[in-house]
């Protein structure tokens, strides 16, 4: 796309649009929690009877049960905001699940495989992959905010069967959370996460597990930052790992040259190459952050 910062003329029917979310954890309650009062309904499907409670009693959701079949036929827009590898098995099981029309779009955070497993839908389906780049590491509805959204890129990636309206509606939904829409193909999603979210966990978690325990009392700001995203739930990451292998061991393979540049510097003590090593990455870091402010004001 010509600008992937560009946003499809809003529609105007998020109002009128019934919204059914599966998985009502951190993603899915937050992004229900933003879109109070600005669709028709808000209805919810999640395995776990407390979540489901809580969800209906704090008012985050309408109406929510544990079983699809009993959501989703009411709604007309269907949000998956489950692990990749559930929804791909909800992708699955669609068909059998809604009797369409409805927009189909998801959460997930790879979307090659997500994005293959759309295009396999009945037409009466209108899919398009997202991604919001925002989260936390307590990824349960507890800790759901409706301000979660608020300034974060949200990736799409709609198929080339993806309707004007379905873009559109699902640019509307977005800008409703505070977000914005940056839109791109499922292949350059996958390669840019796998720099800017997946491998940074992989590296936080090394990091950590080479931390003795007898440095505990010298942890500090530098090391809770480096290592935060270490927190997240391995089980949560898993299938986005093994989703997004081939452009994460890419990402390993520069990260390995990168290491032998710094490890020969380090035992050569050569403090000019050393220093020009670091004052790239600090001017890398700098010029990316700059480029994503200017995004967001597109």
């Amino acid at each position: 796309m010509d600008d992937i910062f560009a946003t499809p003329l809003q529609s105007g029917r998020l109002i009128q649009t019934r919204i059914a979310i599966v998985g009502l954890g951190l993603m899915g309650g937050s992004l229900a929690m933003a879109l109070q009062g600005r669709c028709a309904a808000l209805l919810g499907v999640d395995p776990d009877e407390e979540t489901r409670a809580l969800a209906v009693e704090l008012g985050i959701v309408e109406q929510a049960s544990s079983h699809p079949g009993e959501i989703l036929p009411q709604a007309d827009m269907v949000i998956l905001a489950a692990p990749v590898g559930a929804i791909l098995e909800l992708l699955a099981n669609l068909p059998h699940l809604h009797p369409g029309p409805a927009i189909v779009m998801d959460l997930g955070s790879t979307k090659t495989r997500i994005v293959e497993a759309m295009q396999a839908l009945p037409e009466r389906f209108d899919p398009l992959g997202g991604h919001p780049m925002c989260g936390k590491e307590n990824t349960s509805l507890r800790h759901a905010e409706a301000g979660l959204f608020q300034g974060a890129p949200f990736a799409l990636t709609p198929l080339v069967r993806t309707s004007a309206g379905a873009r559109a509606l699902a640019g509307e939904l977005v800008v409703a959370t505070g977000a914005h829409p940056v839109w791109l193909d499922p292949t350059s999603h996958d390669q840019w996460t796998a720099r800017t979210s997946h491998f940074p966990y992989l590296v936080a978690c090394l990091l950590a597990s080479i931390t003795p325990s007898v440095a505990a009392p010298l942890v500090g700001p530098g090391f809770r930052s480096t290592t935060r995203v270490a927190g997240t739930s391995p089980s949560v990451m898993l299938d986005i790992l093994l989703t997004n292998r081939d452009e994460l061991l890419a990402a390993l393979a520069d990260f390995q040259l990168e290491l032998e540049r710094l490890e020969g510097y380090l035992a050569g003590a050569a403090s000019t190459e050393l220093q020009q090593l670091l004052e790239a990455g600090r001017q890398r870091r700098q010029e990316l952050l700059d480029q994503a402010e200017k995004g967001k004001g597109r």
